[in-house]
């Protein structure tokens, strides 16, 4: 299967800004969730599975 990432809806983290150095992106497409640099869209991205960023997304807020 090939992950087309320039066809996904991408949405940019609430704790990045477009002043500060950290701008992530993250989009959801058929069992992966992607995740990449909104400064680079072009550039390499993660591709997780759904259960490795549940596992994930705790640490990345802080709980």
């Amino acid at each position: 299967m090939t992950l087309r990432s320039h066809d996904a809806e991408w949405i940019k983290s609430s704790y990045s800004t477009d002043e500060g150095p950290d701008c992530v992106e993250v989009a959801a497409v058929p069992d992966h969730i992607l995740v990449r640099d909104s400064k680079a869209p072009q550039g390499p991205r993660l591709t997780l599975t759904p259960a490795a960023w549940a596992t994930f997304l705790p640490y990345a807020c802080g709980r």
